[in-house]
Parts: C-alpha cells; structure tokens; sequence
C-alpha cells in the first residue's frame, strides 16, 4: 500500500487513478490525494457514527417489541415511541426542492429505466445504446404475440403479425385523420413537407405537429420520419430495399422508439465487487462509457461482433434546420451504500475505508471527462448523477449531501454539480421521506420505490414484532400501498414535477413480456416518470406505456387529489397474526425462498456474478440481486426467530434444494456442484445468510457474501 497523507492507496487503484484519469484531467496528484485524505478524514468518523445510530435504533426497537408482545398490538403507543426515539423526526415546513442544471431526460421526459451492473462492458453498452429500441425485433423476438417464436428460420407469418401490432400503435401514438396506419402505401417528402397517401388521398396526421422531422438518404430520399408524442419520439424507418421493407406497402422496413430514456450504471447491488482489481474494473468501464471508448468484442453464432456507442442522430427539421436526438441513455451511476468499507483504500492505522466514500469521489473525477466534450454529451448542463442507494433518514441524506459538497471543492466543480438519486428503501427514509428530500434540496434528481429491498429492511426491523407473512402476500398489505402512493405524492409536493424522476421498481421476468405489456402500465399511470426494467427489449415494450399514459397530466391530478396511504398504514407491520398456514404452504415457502438464496449466491461466490438470471423453483427466469436475496433470507430469519420453522427444517431444505441448483446450473461448464462438495463456500454463504441473518446489519447480505467471495478469489487463486 502506498501512503499519501493519513490514506495508505493499493497500487494498482493508485496507478489507474494517476495514469488514467488524473493525467488527462490537468488535475495535480498530491493534491488530488491530500483532497481524497482530507475527506477521508472528516467523512469517515462520521460514517462510523451514522451506523452506529442505526444499530442503536433498531436495538431499541427489538427491546420495544420484547416488551410489548400481544395480540392487541398498540399502533398509537408504538407511533409515539419511535418519535421519541427520533425514528420518526419532526416534519419542517412546506419546501421545494432548487435543483437545476437538470437535462430533460430527468425533468420532462417520461419512460424505461434500465439498470446494468458496470462491471459487465457488453451489457453496460447495450444498456447505453438501448435509447432507440426496433419495435419490430421487440416483438418478433418475444411473447408478447401470445408465444415465443418458434424455430430459427424467418417466419413470414408471425412477421405480418408484428407489422400489424406495430402499425395499430402508430394509429394510437400518431393517429391520421380518417385513415390507418396498415392503409398508408406512400411516405414521401415534397416542398419540404412529408406527405403521406393512401389508394386514393393525401392522408393527415390528426396531430400535424407530431411531426418533428425526418432524415434524407444520400438520394434525397425519405429515409426517416420522426414523430413525437408526450416528448417521447417514433422514427419509421423507409427502405424499399430492405428485406421488410420491400414487401410493406409503404416501404416502412422498421419502427424505432425511444425506449430506455436513462440507464443507472451501477456499482452496488448487481456487481460483485470486493477487492481492488474488482473496483478498478468498474471504474474503467464508467471512464469508457464516459469518455464514449469503451467497447466489447464478443462472438455470437460463432460471429465476432464489436459493441461500441451509438452517436447522437442528426435529422432535419420541419423548418429546414439541423438538429440532434440524443442517441443514448443518459447515464446515472449508482455508488455504494454507507455501510460497506473497501480493501482498496486504508486509513492510517490499516482500517478499511468506507466504500461509497471511494465510489463517490471516483465515480465524480471520471464524469468530468463528459465536460471536455462537444459531441455526443451525457448531460449537456455538465451536471453528474450520482444514485445511492439504502440511505437511512435525513441525516445520512444530509451526510451525503455534505460530502458531495466538500468533493466538488476539491475537484473544483461549482456546487450542487452532483445531482442525487434517493433511493426511497428503507423503511426509516420512507416514514420520513419529505425531510429526507429536504436534506438535499438543491441536489435531489431522483427518488424511487424498490419493494424487494424496502421489504426487507421491513422484516428486520420488526423482526420482534412477530412472525411476517409470506412474501407473495406482502405485496397486499396496507403499508406497501401506503408506500408507493405517498412516495409519489410527497415528491410532489416537495417539486419533482418537471424538475426530477419518480422511479417504480423492476419487472422481475425478463422472458414474460406479454405479461409485462398488461401489467407495467401501473407504473405510469402510478405518477411514476420513469420505472425499471431489465433489458433493452423490455424498455421498447414498456415505453408504449408512456406513449399511452400522459404522466405530467397524472401527476398534476395527483396534486389535486391529495395525500392517499396514511402513517399508520406505514406502520402497519405486515405479520401473520393468527393465520394458520399449512406444513404444505410452510414448506414450499420455506423451499422458495432457500431456492433462491442458493441459485443467486452460487454465482456470486463462484462466478463474481452480481445479477443474472436465475431460474426460480419453477424455473421462471427471474431477475435476482443482493435485494432479493435479502429478502428472501430475512424472512427465514424471521421465521426461524418467531418459531414457525426450525434451523433443522432450513438446512435440510437447503440440503435438498441444493441439487435442484445443481440440475438447474447443469449446462454452465464453470458451475461447481454444491452437493456432496464440502468444499462449496457458496453453500456455507447461503447458510450463513439464513443462520447469522439476525445479526446482520439491516439484515443486508453484503458483508456475508463480500467475505466469502474474497475467500474464494483466494482459495483459487
């Protein structure tokens, strides 16, 4: 380790840092590493403090449960403790929220999401480029038809179906004047005006300012138009040459649609990132995806393929000009928690340093290379966003907040340049989540719902309080509904409108689109401007949603309507209480939930792998990370503590579900069996997980799976 003022600095971070981002950035080393010490200095005690607050809440919660055990549980009673504990804090004022410098793509356009763990280049960059999605490819490729498709030759049949789908949404995104979509068998451009016909007329649009402009070949041919609608846009792409187009009336060879408006790169719960060499890998694909070099080579059916980024698209206007669309996502980069320290970096007496406060100043440094550029900008105000995640109430807000302020003194940015996304996770944030935005107020970006990590603080903090309910039935329960309705409304009320995003969580099964395309539209309709998903695809399909929902119009009912979800919803802990489960359903939930703890945690430990996805029990694909796994091992610790099952009952589930993993893992040529292995540290982290889950802080799964990993990495290294 080599020292610089009271940090002593891995080598290998040391000369990434200095040699790859400092050198090109005019920033002087000894000053950039005093600045690093300093803040290290000052934000790291403090780090230390604002845990040791959470353990010392959540031990006087425990103690609180311990002594009031009964059926007659007293809302009233418990409400008043926490506030005297300063759980619940005193509500300020009415305040908006000064956040500026904010690109559109945050304040006023609403759509998709995707998360990426930044780790994996192919993936990060597919995610990048996932800003036009074909609409045609989303679905011939999915079962949003009614099934997959089926062979690997070119069905003609389900491509008329597709056309046909597409073109009935053009008719609900850009609807004609006494005309259809499938009728239109000529798009041309004429005195500078696009001109649509069908057998017998000139067609309108009903909306002719939906047309935003169009794109020329090398002929002066149409080779684009684009359409707009509640500021998404449409390019119905001309090629009477293509193999589609050539057999389309209208020559129309594809539709693209601006799908995933933002993506959140992210550090933290979808990578497995636990020494140096793995952090350093993670900052050099955000330094790629910044300075717009990264690439990935890979072969697919035995083809090499190279991914770079996509260029922003240049088109023409309806009057003449030169424009651009932006042809990327705009990126957001998700650091750690405050819970976490770091190997990479020590403090002077060789105490790890904590990991969100690395992840910040580094992940800051790098994006200042977008400032240097003139083309193809991730924010076009120079503004950087910064999510972080499991923040727990105002003052760890507020202690995020001061650290970004003393990083941009230090790199020399004005202030409030770091934007930030609170994720709404926890259960102390969301009861008081108005004074968490006012802790932030000139930074605040982001806010968003996250049921699986969100129930999983829910379960541990009222892990006295009795037996909680399977998870399938949370999702009915009056604090969930309480939750995501007043953590739109509160954002509003404190000025998100137009100035930040309101997140919804994932759609979990990525191959279970038809379902998607029914359900997700809840999101939108929600007052949510942006929510999750987890693929390109996914973000074309979900983005019909925001061509059919006019989310500003929501959002503004919303205001009007008022406050729905009471505190004492909130606080309604979501227990059993006298329902009689069966061993049956006590067994199967007890096989789900140690199914999927193993299935997640044997590529974590083996694999480095910090999100995939993994077949649930009935082999369902399902997008599984630290959140879920928190979850699912939080509720066997509940179970376990209120007696409903024993520590043998788990180990022998765990024993059995094992195998099923194993068969499941069959086709992976660098899975290693679990069962009959002795040696598996994945299947002693996934017991660990379960039998010291209790101990664990806020029930996270981090410092478990972290150790264990570095206990693989060096067994077998």
């Amino acid at each position: 380790m080599i020292e610089k003022k009271n940090i002593k600095i891995n080598p290998k971070i040391l000369g990434f840092i200095n040699n790859e981002v400092l050198k090109d950035l005019n920033i002087n080393e000894e000053i950039f590493w005093n600045g690093f010490s300093d803040i290290v200095d000052t934000f790291f005690p403090q780090n230390i403090n604002l845990l040791a607050k959470r353990k010392n809440l959540q031990d006087k919660i425990n103690n609180w449960h311990n002594k009031n055990k009964s059926k007659d549980f007293n809302l009233d009673k418990y409400k008043i403790f926490l506030k005297e504990i300063n759980y619940i804090v005193e509500e300020g004022p009415e305040f908006k929220i000064t956040t500026s410098n904010v690109d559109k793509e945050i304040s006023t356009i609403c759509g998709p999401q995707l998360v990426v763990p930044i780790t994996n280049a192919r993936f990060a960059l597919n995610a990048v480029n996932a800003r036009w999605g074909s609409l045609y490819d989303a679905l011939y490729g999915t079962d949003v038809l009614g099934q997959m498709p089926q062979g690997k030759l070119y069905d003609s049949e389900r491509g008329k179906k597709v056309v046909k789908f597409a073109k009935s949404h053009l008719d609900k995104f850009a609807p004609l004047d006494n005309a259809k979509w499938d009728e239109i068998n000529n798009i041309k451009i004429k005195d500078n005006k696009i001109v649509l016909k069908n057998s017998n007329n000139n067609i309108n649009l009903k909306k002719t300012d939906q047309i935003i402009g169009w794109v020329l070949d090398e002929n002066t041919s149409l080779k684009e138009l684009i359409l707009s609608k509640n500021n998404l846009h449409c390019r119905i792409l001309i090629n009477e040459n293509d193999s589609i187009g050539k057999n389309d009336p209208a020559n129309i060879s594809d539709i693209l649609v601006e799908s995933a408006i933002s993506t959140i790169l992210d550090c933290e719960d979808s990578v497995a990132t636990v020494d140096a060499d793995d952090k350093i890998l993670a900052y050099k694909n955000w330094l790629g995806l910044v300075k717009g070099n990264l690439k990935a080579e890979f072969k697919k059916n035995n083809k090499p393929i190279k991914r770079i980024l996509n260029k922003d698209i240049k088109f023409t206007t309806t009057n003449k000009k030169e424009s651009f669309l932006k042809g990327r996502s705009l990126m957001l980069i998700r650091n750690v928690g405050h819970l976490m320290t770091t190997p990479a970096i020590l403090t002077k007496d060789n105490q790890e340093i904590g990991e969100g406060i690395m992840d910040s100043i580094i992940t800051t440094l790098i994006a200042t290379y977008d400032f240097k550029k003139k083309e193809n900008k991730n924010s076009k105000f120079n503004s950087i966003y910064i999510v972080k995640p499991k923040m727990h109430g105002p003052e760890e807000v507020e202690f995020t907040d001061q650290l970004f302020s003393e990083i941009e003194k230090l790199i020399n940015l004005p202030n409030s340049t770091i934007k930030i996304g609170i994720m709404d996770e926890e259960r102390r944030t969301t009861l008081n989540l108005k004074e968490c935005i006012r802790a932030a107020k000139s930074r605040v970006a982001f806010i968003n719902t996250g049921f699986l990590d969100r129930t999983g603080d829910e379960i541990h903090t009222s892990m006295q309080a009795g037996s909680c309910l399977k998870k399938t039935d949370m999702k009915n329960t009056p604090w969930i509904a309480s939750y995501e309705n007043r953590n739109v409304y509160i954002g509003l009320q404190c000025g998100l409108k137009d100035r930040a995003q309101i997140g919804k969580g994932m759609w979990a099964m990525p191959d279970l689109m038809s379902e998607m395309i029914k359900q997700k539209i809840g999101h939108p309709k929600s007052g949510a401007n942006c929510a999750w998903v987890p693929s390109p695809t996914a973000a074309t399909l979900h983005a019909l949603h925001y061509h059919e929902i006019n989310v500003k119009e929501v959002q503004e009912n919303i205001l009007n309507s008022g406050l729905t979800g009471s505190i004492d919803d909130l606080l309604t802990i979501p227990l059993l209480e006298g329902q009689n489960l069966s061993d049956e359903e006590i067994a199967r939930e007890v096989e789900n939930n140690t199914q999927g703890i193993l299935g997640y945690v044997v590529r974590w430990i083996d694999q480095g792998i910090g999100c995939s996805k993994v077949p649930d029990i009935n082999n369902i694909g399902l997008m599984e990370d630290r959140a879920t796994c928190r979850i699912s091992s939080q509720a066997l610790v509940n179970w376990i503590e209120n007696g409903v099952i024993s520590k043998d009952q788990v180990l022998n589930t765990l024993v059995k579900m094992a195998k099923v993993v194993d068969k499941q893992n069959a086709y992976d040529k660098n899975y290693v069996p679990m069962t009959n292995n002795e040696n598996s540290i994945a299947f002693e982290a996934a017991k660990e997980l379960v039998f010291d889950g209790l101990n664990q802080p806020s029930g996270y799964t981090e410092p478990i799976l972290h150790r264990k990993r570095l206990e693989f990495k060096l067994q077998n290294n």
